[in-house]
């Protein structure tokens, strides 16, 4: 019993300096990090404000004064600027840098959405707040959209369809009235670029944004479809200096076939569903017709109602299809929100 002894007292005194090792280095981790565990969601969340601009000199400078003004009195949050210059010529760029913003520059003019889609890319922060460079948008409304954030993943800044002139406020209506048929749900304003949301969420779906001014669109119905939580703040917005770069008809077709275009993207059944009914409707109406009419069943009426079983079963394949994209965009978002830690 002695020689037991003896050994477990020895194999004791062994493991005592390996347990002290141990102890003193939790300790030291505990103290750095203020007497407790390091808690990842008890920090500072920051936020990329990402300004795209083209030749936004006249209007860039005021509105980064505004911003610092603005971001200073904000608790909670962290901000970096972001300014991305899509091949402006009058030294938007310099203005930036001197005002110590991030700059980002593209060579040549690649499109509003294009210069969105560098600064989602390029953002550093938790969240990311998009905002035009012209200054139409009040910097003073942020603290608003930010307090939003807890119940909400995507927060629009909605002009309520003021803030531009007759035709555009028209045809503003127009598309939200179409787009709220794609979503099933209210969208008061579908082309507002003052938004925020998680930089995950907006990361995972950056391949799907235009590279024109309708990257909005894109951002809204990609977030209906996801089932993400989006929430419309009003806002007031202001008279923009300078020259619009948005052109009427050209632009504003474009708006439409982009609604179009996303709807079958992220909700095909919405556009190809009725679309079968219309040409199967036709189809019958002919068939009774030329029945009554002639007394025979015509080539015509078959052809709408093959037609009609088409599209159908392009909209159930489409359907299938849009399905397996947003799953993978959330699984791309699962891994973002990994290697943030």
């Amino acid at each position: 019993m002695a020689t037991v002894d003896s050994r477990e007292r020895d194999l004791v005194t062994l493991m005592a300096p390996v347990q002290t090792e141990v102890i003193a280095d939790a300790d030291r981790s505990t103290a750095d990090h203020g007497g407790r565990t390091p808690d990842r969601a008890s920090r500072t969340k920051l936020v990329t404000i990402v300004l795209p601009v083209l030749n936004e000199a006249e209007n860039l400078r005021a509105l980064l004064i505004e911003l610092d003004d603005v971001l200073a009195r904000i608790e909670g949050f962290e901000f970096e600027i972001l300014v991305v210059d899509d091949g402006s010529t009058d030294g938007s760029s310099e203005i930036a840098m001197t005002h110590g913003a991030r700059v980002h520059r593209h060579p040549r003019n690649l499109g509003n959405g294009a210069a969105v889609k560098r600064g989602i890319r390029e953002a550093r922060g938790d969240y990311i707040l998009l905002m035009d460079g012209d200054g139409q948008h009040p910097p003073d409304a942020i603290p608003r959209l930010l307090s939003k954030l807890g119940d909400h993943d995507l927060v629009v800044g909605s002009r309520g369809g003021s803030g531009g002139s007759l035709h555009r406020n028209l045809a503003n209506r127009i598309y939200n009235r179409a787009a709220s048929y794609v979503t099933q749900a209210k969208i008061p304003d579908l082309t507002s670029g003052f938004r925020v949301a998680r930089a995950d969420f907006l990361k995972s779906f950056v391949h799907m944004l235009p590279n024109t001014f309708s990257y909005p669109t894109t951002i809204t119905l990609a977030a209906f479809r996801a089932g993400y939580s989006v929430h419309y703040e009003p806002i007031s917005v202001r008279k923009r200096g300078g020259r619009s770069k948005i052109r009427l008809f050209e632009d504003g077709s474009r708006f439409f076939l982009i609604i179009l275009k996303v709807a079958t993207l992220v909700s095909p059944l919405r556009v190809f569903l009725p679309l079968s009914f219309f040409v199967g409707f036709i189809g019958l109406a002919w068939y009774f017709y030329s029945y009554f009419a002639t007394g025979r069943f015509t080539n015509m009426a078959v052809l709408l109602l093959v037609q009609a079983t088409v599209i159908f079963s392009l909209g159930l394949i489409s359907e299938q299809v849009a399905q397996l994209r947003f799953e993978g965009a959330a699984s791309r978002e699962g891994a973002q929100r990994e290697e943030r830690g």
